[in-house]
């Protein structure tokens, strides 16, 4: 989003006869904290296909959907993603430019309506203290010997990893499966298109112009169906000549 991120993106261009295509998971760590914390809002917002943050955000703001302004959406999807990564009052207000009352009160309205989001986060520290380590949906550890430091600030450390770690780590999970899967599809098809590179949740294609259908729909099924959760995977994809113009 940066100005060198988008000169970037726009000297990564696709040779003669070619397109690049951009696939990115939509949401993926919030479609995962559905699945995992099995919250019934966040289910139910995802399973209808609406807008998260504009559900969100008509949930903390006790209003309905089509009421809620672009500022409540925007403060929403703060909110929703400082969840992840164990925001406290003093950073969500610091981001959202407003005072640290104000802040929690977001933090505690925001739980109160999404209880099984809280209980999920309180179970995932509770045991990274019993066993050490906390695991992604693949069963892969991360070790957090941080929980149970004598310091206060490394052990609020090692239980924000204990929240994000099993997030993170299955986001991981999934494109790498998806890669893999999706790799070995356009070589038993014989497709000239081919993965250039991955960028956190997004994966970047280069196909010749006769392929991008096929190649579209090869990313698709193996991206969105890459792992069966509670709601569903969604990609978002993009084609263009250069990797600027493929993200819009």
């Amino acid at each position: 989003r940066t100005a060198e991120g988008r000169r970037i993106r726009e000297a990564f261009i696709a040779p003669p006869g070619s397109m690049l295509l951009s696939a990115d998971y939509s949401q993926i760590e919030l479609r995962l904290m559905a699945h995992l914390s099995e919250d019934p809002a966040f289910l139910a917002a995802f399973r209808s296909g609406e807008d998260i943050h504009r559900q969100t955000a008509a949930l903390i703001f006790g209003v309905a959907p089509d009421l809620v302004s672009a500022e409540m959406r925007a403060q929403a999807k703060t909110i929703n993603f400082g969840t992840i990564y164990g925001q406290g009052p003093f950073a969500l207000g610091r981001q959202l430019r407003i005072s640290q009352d104000e802040a929690k009160r977001f933090i505690n309205e925001y739980f109160t309506r999404f209880a099984g989001v809280r209980a999920y986060l309180d179970r995932q520290v509770e045991l990274a203290r019993a066993q050490g380590y906390v695991e992604t949906l693949f069963k892969r550890r991360r070790y957090i010997p941080e929980i149970k430091d004598k310091n206060f600030n490394t052990r609020a450390f090692g239980e924000r990893l204990s929240q994000n770690s099993p997030l993170q780590g299955s986001a991981a999970d999934l494109i790498k499966i998806a890669m893999v899967r999706l790799h070995r599809a356009l070589v038993a098809e014989r497709l000239e298109a081919r993965l250039l590179l991955q960028v956190h949740d997004e994966l970047v294609l280069e196909a010749p112009v006769a392929e991008l259908d096929r190649a579209t729909a090869l990313v698709r099924q193996h991206m969105e169906g890459v792992a069966e959760l509670k709601v569903p995977l969604i990609v978002d994809v993009g084609v263009g000549d250069n990797w600027l113009d493929a993200k819009r």
